[in-house]
């Protein structure tokens, strides 16, 4: 008798017998078996971006290492990952654990292994972009590494950082866009050389990033941190319950970032789907409260977040048997800190752990005096350019309106771009601090102001140009 007769017939007697039906997969033969997840994925691709600089900002870096990681460990091979991150954080004099980054107060080094595709002032916008597009002609610097994917490979992008209204930090000039992502975005669907593409995305305000900008129908799904009016908050603080280990001055991890990390941490990513990890995420960064938390956004095509997280991310072994288990996935958070007041933060603890009349302790009173100085000093530029626009009472009224939902930031992004780079002509670098006058600026455009106006009003309000290095256009907008 043929064998696969045999083997269909003791099926068959083992269901009798135990009077219950087999599952249908069972008596398939070898040649008729489904097609696996493996098979419908494609090859899995992803770019991991830190887009700030400087030890006060250790939390950013720390994300995408951590991202990193979990991706390495899901399966992802290293030539499918490309890497955006200054790389001054593990050796940077003021960090405690020379070569080791952590993202969590009893976390491992997340440092160890990760590629070094892009770094210092390679990571820039264009090369980004270059690199989403898989243009290496564009590429300047740094390994060369694009996103080479074809027509049923999957993307996953994550990109941490400072933010504002309708633009996204880089450590370099220029700044990045809203309206010059998207596009890219669109470039990347026109080309037709991705499945789906998932777009993870923390920052301040970066719902504004998508909100009214990102069309349906590019397979495009996008969760940001935080609603287009909102701050995102770090987490794993200084002073804060749990805390960092006592040596280190900064925070370690961004509360949205930490939350969807740890919780692929401890899940199999082949039964979570991108919408239950997006509940669990959204819950954790209100953090019981939206005074000290952020409403969780989703963008694009919300259909594709029916997808396991395995399909972009990969899943650890380690984690098979873990189940997905709403009930045991509320982390609980410490109370987190505004991203940005961070930087404030880790100067103010530099302060007063330094010993009395040390070097130490002069230097981080000057930070912080010089971080207050350039706060006050845009804070009060930008106000006061309302004013000579539009009057005492209609100033404060134009700067601070919000758009209704489903309206992008601006109508002409051009006129937001000239309007940045005269500001900053005047009165030197809105700077990462400074993001968060975009809907502002954005706002006189909207209102039909002319750059004439715009200049005539930055030179009045800024009478000398600021000195300190805070306000230096040595770091900004402006290319």
């Amino acid at each position: 008798m043929n064998h696969h007769l045999i083997i269909l017939l003791a099926l068959s007697i083992f269901t009798l017998v135990n009077g219950r039906e087999l599952p249908e997969n069972l008596l398939r033969l070898p040649s008729e078996k489904p097609f696996s997840d493996d098979d419908s994925v494609g090859t899995r691709w992803a770019i991991l971006i830190a887009g700030s600089n400087g030890y006060s900002n250790y939390r950013h870096q720390a994300d995408v290492c951590h991202a990193y990681q979990i991706l390495k460990s899901g399966g992802l091979k290293e030539e499918n990952i490309v890497v955006f991150m200054y790389d001054d954080i593990a050796y940077n004099p003021e960090n405690p654990r020379q070569g080791v980054i952590i993202n969590s107060p009893d976390g491992d080094d997340v440092y160890h292994g990760v590629p070094k595709d892009y770094t210092g002032d390679d990571v820039n916008v264009d090369n980004f972009f270059a690199v989403l597009l898989g243009d290496k002609t564009k590429v300047k610097g740094g390994s060369g590494k694009v996103v080479d994917s074809g027509p049923n490979d999957r993307i996953f992008i994550y990109y941490t950082d400072h933010g504002g209204p309708g633009v996204l930090g880089m450590p370099t000039n220029p700044y990045m866009y809203a309206n010059d992502l998207n596009e890219v975005l669109k470039q990347k669907h026109a080309s037709g050389t991705y499945k789906s593409l998932v777009f993870y995305l923390e920052a301040c305000e970066s719902g504004s990033i998508f909100e009214g900008l990102l069309p349906q129908g590019l397979n495009i799904y996008a969760t940001t941190a935080s609603g287009p009016d909102e701050n995102s908050w770090g987490t794993y603080c200084p002073g804060d319950y749990p805390s960092p280990p006592p040596e280190y001055d900064t925070c370690l991890g961004d509360l949205y970032s930490v939350a969807w990390m740890e919780d692929c941490d401890v899940h199999n990513l082949r039964t979570e789907t991108i919408k239950q990890q997006y509940k669990l995420v959204k819950e954790r960064t209100s953090s019981g409260n939206y005074y000290y938390g952020s409403h969780v956004m989703q963008y694009g095509d919300l259909p594709l977040s029916t997808d396991n997280l395995y399909m972009y991310m990969g899943t650890n072994p380690a984690n098979e048997n873990f189940t997905f288990n709403e009930e045991n996935s509320i982390f609980r958070s410490p109370k987190p800190v505004n991203q940005r007041d961070a930087d404030l933060l880790h100067f103010w603890h530099k302060y007063q752990k330094a010993p009395e009349g040390s070097d130490a302790k002069t230097e981080a009173q000057k930070k912080f005096m010089e971080a207050m100085s350039h706060r006050m000093h845009i804070d009060s530029s930008i106000q006061l350019i309302g004013k000579v626009l539009f009057g005492l009472e209609k100033g404060p009224e134009v700067l601070n309106t919000v758009r209704s939902a489903g309206k992008p930031l601006v109508d002409d992004w051009t006129c937001l771009k000239t309007f940045v780079r005269t500001f900053e002509t005047h009165c030197g670098s809105l700077s990462q601090y400074g993001m968060k006058h975009m809907r502002s600026i954005a706002n006189l455009c909207n209102s039909g102001v002319t750059n004439e106006q715009m200049a005539a009003a930055s030179s009045q309000a800024c009478t000398i140009f600021p000195s300190n290095p805070w306000s230096s256009l040595s770091s900004g907008f402006t290319a």
